[in-house]
């Protein structure tokens, strides 16, 4: 027993499937950049922030898949509730890049500015891409990734081929995305961000934090009075590099996966942001509609995997609380934390969301407008009909594809955005 518990680091020698479309995605990049540096096309171009993206997103899900595990581990040991642990755990673990990518996007733009105006404009265009990036995350966990659950369980879950959404999840964590959502666009129609309505998000979501902790009181109150045991049947080990080591769970080892996984995720989270940058120059549109589409929705990759891994299993709670949890943490931290360090790079100076001409940076209005639509009809049929089954996945994902369509013609001004 003794020797099971000292090899906690084993390599398995097998990799998965996820290394060899890594591979092929970063073969691809390497292809479209030396093809854009001996011909101009805008094909080519594409090819290469795809393919680029690609490669990200794995890298991304990779980072975030032990870090899951690992949270997991702890949840178990802590005995949270399946709907808590969702939405707290696996809603950090999934929505990492988020927060990081918002970070990045704000403290790229200031590096190197001198003058008040310059520094204005700089800080505008940052966190106008972080605000695409988490609104853009939280309509695509909102609408897609409910979607692609029911769709995939109607094929692979005959027995039961729709996703629930349990009362206790659309009561609790459904009433604080709406909460959230209802904040967001309120936060969006100011003409001026300030530092202390970050603060203000970050103290909501302590509220939540805080609301989700009572539950949990409740639930183990409940395991005592059923003498009834968590059992420990997941999450014993983490699977790392490409599924080469297997490492046994454990608290320390649990410490170490949880914060090599956040530096992995963070480096992938810079390329992410470099890469919406230079796309955005070499497309000649705004950085803020690649991010509301293209970060947005790499970024969201690993509450895809998440999610669709729960639905499968049978978990619809955790599927849907973690789609919940996502959105909370996105619009409460994910924005948050980022104004908050804009307006210190920027001297407390509050932020702007203006172009050059000191007209409304392009995008927020349209997202605005989408952003009350979608969100309204999502949560809408969510209360009515307590599950999402494959015709309802169809109609979420024909209102996602609404939302591309006008991000792709606002960007190239064929409409006002």
């Amino acid at each position: 027993m003794a020797s099971t518990e000292d090899n906690s680091i084993k390599p398995s020698k097998k990799l998965n499937s996820s290394f060899w479309i890594f591979v092929s995605a970063l073969g691809l990049t390497l292809v479209f950049f030396i093809a854009s540096n001996q011909f101009s096309n805008w094909l080519i171009e594409l090819g290469f922030i795809l393919s680029a993206c690609a490669a990200i997103s794995i890298l991304i899900a990779e980072a975030c898949d032990p870090f899951a595990d690992a949270a997991q581990w702890v949840g178990i040991r802590l005995r949270l509730p399946p709907s808590v642990r969702g939405a707290t755990l696996d809603a950090v673990a999934s929505s990492m890049p988020e927060l990081f990518t918002g970070l990045f996007f704000v403290t790229i733009a200031l590096f190197g500015t001198q003058d008040d105006q310059s520094q204005m404009l700089a800080s505008a265009e940052g966190y106008g891409s972080t605000v695409a990036t988490c609104a853009g995350s939280s309509i695509y966990n909102l609408i897609l990734i409910p979607a692609l659950c029911a769709i995939v369980v109607s094929f692979s879950r005959r027995d039961r081929p729709q996703i629930t959404v349990p009362r206790e999840v659309i009561h609790r964590d459904g009433m604080w995305v709406i909460f959230t959502q209802a904040g967001l666009l309120i936060f969006l129609f100011q003409e001026k961000l300030e530092w202390w309505m970050g603060v203000a998000a970050l103290l909501t979501y302590a509220v939540y934090v805080l609301h989700l902790y009572l539950a949990t009181r409740q639930f183990r109150t409940q395991l005592s009075e059923n003498s009834t045991e968590v059992t420990e049947t997941d999450s014993k080990t983490a699977s790392a590099c490409f599924g080469w080591f297997e490492i046994r769970l454990n608290g320390f080892t649990s410490t170490m996966v949880i914060i090599s996984a956040t530096a992995v995720a963070a480096l992938a989270c810079y390329l992410l942001v470099d890469l919406t940058n230079q796309s955005a120059h070499k497309l000649g549109v705004s950085p803020f509609f690649v991010a509301v589409i293209l970060t947005a929705a790499v970024s969201s990759i690993p509450d895809t995997f998440m999610s669709l891994g729960s639905a499968r299993r049978g978990d619809d709670a955790g599927a849907m609380s973690n789609v919940f949890g996502s959105n909370v943490f996105d619009v409460c931290i994910g924005m948050s934390i980022p104004l908050i360090v804009s307006c210190y790079l920027h001297q407390w100076e509050p932020i702007e969301l203006v172009m050059s001409n000191g007209e409304t940076m392009n995008g927020v209005v349209g997202l605005r407008i989408f952003l009350f639509i979608l969100t309204g009809v999502a949560m809408a049929c969510m209360w009515h009909l307590k599950q999402i089954n494959r015709r309802t996945g169809i109609l979420f994902c024909a209102l996602y594809a609404s939302f591309v369509i006008y991000a792709i013609l606002g960007a190239l001004e064929l409409i006002p955005a």
